[in-house]
């Protein structure tokens, strides 16, 4: 623990921070504890069901089904935020403006050149 080092736009880890791991009242020790013996009794039956070797059905998941129902309706559980909004416009608007910086300068100076007389045309047949 003592070559941790934090990320600069991350928060620490609960199990990393002091003051959140071994500052806990007993109620929030109890609370994590049943959370715990929760989470391993579901894993246990899980894997009761995975390893029953007597099983004809499919096994349903209610974590994995939630995720592939999020995963195939992203835009009904889209929320805009700080992060996506920059991103859209990093990948969505800013190409287009650079793009059109770069073809409308590249034009001016060809134009520029052919106005002065010093732009060499390639010769070719096709334009």
């Amino acid at each position: 623990m003592a070559d941790y080092r934090e990320a600069p736009l991350a928060t620490r880890p609960k199990t990393l921070d002091p003051n959140e791991y071994f500052n806990l009242s007993p109620e929030q020790r109890r609370a994590e504890e049943a959370r715990g013996a929760l989470r391993a009794n579901l894993k246990r039956q899980y894997q009761m069901q995975l390893n029953n070797p007597h099983r004809n059905e499919l096994i349903e998941d209610p974590a994995l089904t939630r995720w592939v129902y999020a995963r195939t309706n992203p835009y009904a559980h889209f929320r805009p935020t700080n992060k996506t909004s920059l991103l859209g416009a990093m990948f969505g608007v800013a190409p287009l403006f650079i793009l059109y910086y770069v073809f409308k300068t590249d034009r001016d100076r060809r134009e520029e050149q052919i106005k002065a007389g010093t732009y060499e045309r390639k010769f070719s047949l096709s334009s």
